[in-house]
């Protein structure tokens, strides 16, 4: 379960609020010490009123969201613009080195129709990814390339930790039966390696936010270091990159796919759905750091999808799931779909909807396979073998020793690179630009969410008490100060 994490729209000004509530109570407390008789305050008034506001700007997002796409050109024009958003809004802006990955197989686990290889990678020095790659047997030419990424599975045993890769190994198993190399790779938080997702959730880490760094963002990194690495192996065919994964594997797929054109194919399971669902409906509350980005451009989720067009793309979800409900999935695919249209790929985009809730179930498994293998082999066989697991865990683990110079735990403090401290101005004119530069800087990202001049109103204050005590005046009142849109 995770904090609300919608930027402007969401987490921080519900926090802040709070906060300025707390403070106001504690020195209520104080000033009746004195054992007079404590008053009991009615919040539910001011609860409405920020649950209005959140529902109004969920409803101006949602509005806004792809409204100005009219036409192709529009959406050529802005694409790249809104991809560097997203980096920036993951925290890869600027991006990370690209360092030596040091690949180092640990291991190898043998099948009668493939083999899987243990082996890790560093995507930065000391960011260690635990993976297997199952590799079919009797390849003869490079073949099409699946990179899995998991979800929230608990990979441990008897205190062990195996890495979320061990439960999902069905789905390497899988793609390698049928002619796919596969590569499934362990999240920070749920891996071999223990590492953070939960920043603000467990850790009361808020300087994630200011600092810009997210826990989907490092997930994002290390999938593209992990196709960087495939590009090196002879048997994976480059051209023919597809991503998949479901629950937050599912995100992590959404994420690589808006990012990276490398992807040809996406399938993610069970990773999307919009505002309305996440900040009005509140399934926010069942989710992971990873699922979101620092929102300061105050995007809705059908842009995310919309940065995978014209490359197929097969949304896929349950109809009964809590946390990525089907209204919120349906709206996502609809946005997505219009510009799918408008670049002449209405057949690249699908949706997928199995009965079932929050659950990998083979409906949605099978359907994903069907879509790979239209869309990187040009082929529809029957799907006649179910995605089973082979192997104990314990033969995929890569470490039998952990490394002395992992840093996963604390990746958070490193990833996303810091400001640079600004020079000392040495004239008025120098004070007078850099001044300007902080204060649209701030206008447009640290408080791009604040209302406009246009949606003030009069103050409309209300005063709610007044008390004295030991020579103190203590009043309340209340007040608005922006009008609301009614749609």
């Amino acid at each position: 379960m995770a904090e609300p994490f919608v930027q402007q729209t969401g987490n921080f000004t519900k926090v802040l609020l709070r906060s300025v509530f707390a403070a106001f109570l504690l020195l209520w407390v104080c000033i009746e010490s004195d054992g007079a008789e404590q008053t009991t305050i009615d919040t539910s008034r001011g609860e409405q009123m920020i649950s209005e506001y959140f529902r109004a700007q969920t409803a101006e997002l949602q509005e806004r969201c792809l409204a100005d796409i009219k036409t192709l050109e529009d959406w050529e024009a802005k694409k790249e613009v809104y991809r560097r958003q997203l980096f920036e809004m993951l925290g890869l802006d600027p991006f990370p080195a690209k360092t030596d990955l040091k690949p180092v197989i640990t291991g190898r686990v043998e099948h009668e129709e493939f083999f899987v290889e243990n082996l890790h990678f560093q995507s930065v020095p000391g960011l260690y990814v635990t993976c297997n790659l199952y590799i079919p047997k009797g390849l003869t030419e490079p073949a099409p390339t699946i990179l899995y990424v998991c979800g929230h599975a608990v990979g441990i045993k008897d205190g062990v930790r195996y890495g979320n890769k061990a439960p999902y190994q069905y789905h390497g198993a899988w793609f390698a039966r049928h002619g796919y190399v596969c590569f499934v790779i362990d999240t920070v938080h749920r891996g071999e390696i223990e590492g953070i997702h939960h920043g603000t959730k467990q850790y009361d880490m808020w300087w994630w936010n200011s600092r810009g760094y997210t826990s989907a963002g490092v997930e994002a990194f290390n999938s593209m270091r992990a196709l960087d690495y495939l590009e090196t192996r002879k048997e994976v065919d480059s051209s023919r990159f597809g991503v998949t994964g479901r629950s937050g594997g599912g995100a992590y797929s959404w994420w690589l796919a808006a990012l990276d054109d490398r992807i040809k194919v996406a399938v993610p399971v069970a990773g999307i759905t919009d505002l309305q669902n996440h900040v009005v409906d509140g399934c926010v509350e069942g989710h992971c750091d990873c699922m979101f980005m620092v929102n300061t451009y105050r995007w809705d989720y059908p842009l995310v999808a919309a940065l995978v067009a014209p490359r197929p793309l097969l949304i896929s979800n349950s109809d009964k799931d809590s946390i990525f409900p089907l209204d919120g999935v349906v709206r996502v695919y609809e946005k997505a779909r219009r510009i799918y249209k408008l670049c002449g790929a209405e057949k690249n985009i699908g949706l997928h909807i199995t009965e079932g809730p929050h659950r990998s179930t083979q409906a949605l498994r099978v359907h994903t396979f069907t879509w790979f293998n239209r869309f990187l082999k040009g082929e529809t066989p029957l799907i006649d073998k179910p995605a089973v697991p082979f192997f104990e865990w314990e033969q995929l683990k890569v470490f039998d020793e952990l490394p002395a110079d992992s840093i996963n735990m604390r990746i958070q403090e490193t990833l996303t690179a810091k400001a640079s401290p600004p020079s000392v101005p040495r004239s008025p004119g120098q004070w007078a630009k850099q001044r300007t530069g902080w204060m649209n800087a701030l206008r447009e990202k640290s408080f791009r969410g604040w209302p406009s001049q246009a949606q003030a109103c009069p103050l409309d204050v209300e005063q709610i008490f007044s008390v004295q005590r030991h020579g103190i005046r203590l009043s309340a009142v209340s007040y608005t100060h922006l009008t609301l849109p009614t749609n």
